[in-house]
């Protein structure tokens, strides 16, 4: 029995032996010598060395008097080469003087596993300064038992989240490069209007949202936002004025993630109630995978009080299950007795197959045009699913845009569902010289009916809608036609101008008489950059004008419109308005001055007179009071004057977070008063903190 016992021992050891000879730790020159049990220490002391002897602490972080630490995970390959997988230090130049010592350390013999070469991967900690350092690495490999118990593809397997966890590194901004939308807000929008309008450049400014991408030949987001940058070196501070609160990179994707806020309180001088308030809370992703593919979401959850005109309007638009619908939001229900509740989504995918393409899938908004205003394609509507493709090559920018949209009128609703109907646009830009654009448009609406769906025939890219209008059907659809021109007069100063044209006679033109088929629109405007000298400041004045019934059709749902709100400009028709705007900011301050006077035609809507005037575009064409002598300012002619002063200060370059403060004015002065025509004025005081993601119209 003792024989057998003293057996069994000699067996159990030489068997534990053979295991431990199964794997062996990458051997250094200097460690060939050195016993089995003593290598994996050997290499260890060694490897620590060779960092410790050749790092070099950056002037930099010397001169911050940094205490901190450096961890580098590394990896040695089958061949023994040695290789950075990620490097974690506050310092960029850290991480950068780490991977640099990592490439000199010169090739070992591999580590082996089962007497095959394999990978060994480490993680080594270097304190900074460099003083009284202690070795600390450590082996990132499985322990022995587990390899034991674990097949080849479990073990790699079990390996796999850190190898995504080794891809991890530093965000560098990836969003400025992306195909992400820039966010469409006019105050934004001026930051890098003048760097894309300089004579020579072949930018199409027309169709936005922009992306980054393309922008960015023109203006270095990532410099000026750096500038921007305060010196903070807390988490907290870093989070609140200069980065995403989430950002993430690796090798081939990206993402960010923001919180989303407007909060205001205000005060309108004319309201039967307290005080205004919006109360928006939400949250803003951004991403990217690869070099093609991006997207992007904001989801809010909102209640507000706004001042009483605005309210009132909301209330005028209401769809046919709610109270009201919030301009430019979306449908809202009743929160409490005076204020709404609106739910707002909007996301998109964007993807760029080859250098001339983008392609965008999305629900939000659209706008053509260098102006304030559109006469073409506004925001000034609650956000609608679309799909989009913009194609650049030569000198040349052609966009496609096809939408989704509703009538939310109670005639139309049936079991509950909202009728839907259709839009498609073209646009083409052409820059013909080094000064002059310009821009052609066409567009037609069409409705679900008779099952008709969305019709094949508008996905042409290239065809003539009017063509396709009349082969349908004359009531079928409505086609609507524009031009657009901009000139750049200097590197500071242009023009620019639309034209729209909802229907044409020529006899009617000819014959001088004002007719209602008459049916278009124009806009004549100006920007100067650098105004007077003044280093970003910029003025802008722009006109508009549009003659009764356009946009409208005889079969309202082919109106020009979505949501009860217009898809051009935010009065429908039957007014001419002057807009004047200047604009300033230094640093992270920015100021906004505006007014906007102008002349509008309502109808009269009383016992006797119940006639379509041209303004409203919800109303049928064939109730209008006379053929001829339309003019612009029939009806219940109304002066408007709206003014607004706005100062702020962006706290967050990264999420265009701010705070401001805002005083508008509004006078509304009709020359008869009627149920919905009411005679009034009003100051409103609002202040806040608001992430500037998109443009919100108060100038009803």
């Amino acid at each position: 029995m003792k024989y057998f016992a003293f057996i069994l021992i000699i067996c159990f050891q030489s068997f534990a032996i053979a295991q431990e000879n199964n794997e062996m730790p990458p051997v250094l020159d200097s460690c060939k010598e050195e016993p089995l049990s003593n290598l994996q220490k050997c290499f260890d002391t060694e490897v620590f060395n060779l960092l410790f002897k050749n790092y070099k602490v950056p002037q930099k972080v010397t001169e911050a008097n940094y205490k901190g630490e450096v961890v580098i995970l590394f990896e040695v390959d089958k061949k023994g080469g040695f290789r950075t997988m990620y490097v974690d230090a506050i310092y960029p130049e850290l991480k950068a003087e780490a991977i640099r010592v990592i490439k000199t350390f010169p090739k070992v013999k591999p580590a082996t596993y089962n007497s095959e070469p394999t990978y060994k991967q480490y993680s080594i900690t270097l304190k900074i300064p460099l003083e009284d350092q202690t070795i600390s690495i450590e082996d990132l490999a499985l322990n022995k038992k587990e390899k034991q118990e674990l097949n080849a593809l479990e073990t790699a397997a079990k390996k796999e989240l850190d190898k995504v966890n080794a891809t991890y590194t530093t965000y560098d901004n990836r969003a400025y490069r992306s195909q992400l939308n820039i966010p469409f807000s006019h105050e934004n929008y001026s930051r890098f209007e003048r760097a894309t309008n300089l004579i020579g450049t072949n930018s199409h400014t027309a169709s936005k949202p922009f992306i980054y991408e393309d922008i960015s030949a023109y203006y270095d987001f990532e410099a000026e936002n750096e500038a921007l940058k305060k010196e903070t070196q807390s988490w907290v501070g870093k989070k609140l004025w200069n980065e995403h609160l989430v950002q993430l990179q690796g090798e081939d994707y990206w993402f960010t993630v923001d919180p989303i806020f407007d909060l205001q309180a205000g005060k309108d001088t004319d309201a039967d109630f307290s005080n205004t308030f919006n109360n928006t809370r939400g949250i803003y992703i951004q991403g990217g995978l690869g070099n093609k593919f991006s997207f992007s979401a904001s989801v809010y959850e909102n209640q507000g009080r706004f001042a009483q005109y605005f309210n009132a309007y909301a209330e005028s638009i209401a769809p046919s299950d709610g109270p009201a619908i919030v301009p430019g939001r979306g449908i809202a229900k009743r929160f409490k007795d005076d204020a709404f509740d609106y739910p707002v989504a909007e996301a998109y995918l964007s993807y760029t197959p080859s250098k001339f393409i983008n392609v965008q899938f999305g629900h939000g908004k659209n706008f053509i045009g260098d102006g304030y205003r559109s006469l073409l394609q506004s925001d000034v509507a609650s956000p609608y699913p679309y799909l989009k493709l913009n194609t650049k090559f030569w000198k040349i920018k052609y966009t496609n845009t096809y939408t989704w949209l509703k009538d939310v009128r109670p005639e139309v609703t049936e079991d509950g569902a909202f009728l839907t109907k259709y839009i498609a646009n073209h646009y083409l830009s052409w820059n013909v010289n080094k000064r002059l654009n310009l821009g052609i448009f066409e567009s037609v609406i069409w409705a679900n009916t008779n099952n008709r769906g969305f019709d094949i025939n508008y996905l042409n890219p290239i065809i003539f809608y009017r063509a396709i209008e009349f082969e349908t059907g004359q009531d079928a659809g409505n086609a609507i036609v524009g031009a657009s021109a901009k000139y750049k007069l200097n590197d500071n100063f242009n023009v620019y101008s639309q034209f729209v044209l909802d229907e044409f006679s020529l006899n009617d033109v000819k014959g001088g008489n004002g007719s209602w088929k008459n049916k278009f629109g124009l806009q004549l405007g100006a920007k100067y950059y650098n105004a007077f000298k003044v280093k970003d400041l910029m003025l802008q004045a722009e006109y508009n004008a549009v003659r009764p019934y356009t946009y409208s059709h005889n079969s309202i749902i082919l109106n020009y419109a979505h949501n009860n709100q217009p898809m051009a400009h935010l009065w429908g028709a039957n007014f001419r308005e002057l807009v004047l705007i200047g604009r300033y900011r230094k640093d992270r301050v920015f100021g906004e001055a505006k007014l906007i006077a102008g002349i509008r035609g309502f109808d009269i809507n009383n016992s006797t007179d119940n006639f379509n005037y041209g303004g409203n575009i919800y109303r049928d064409e064939v109730d209008r009071p006379f053929d001829s002598g339309v003019k612009i300012g029939q009806g219940i002619k109304t002066n408007t004057i709206n003014a607004s002063v706005q100062a702020g200060y962006l706290i967050n370059p990264a999420s265009n977070l701010k705070v401001f403060a805002n005083i508008s004015y509004r006078n509304f002065n009709p020359e008869a008063e009627t149920m919905s025509v009411l005679n009034n004025s009003i100051v409103w005081f609002n202040f806040g903190i608001r992430t500037d993601l998109f443009n919100w119209y108060f100038d009803l």
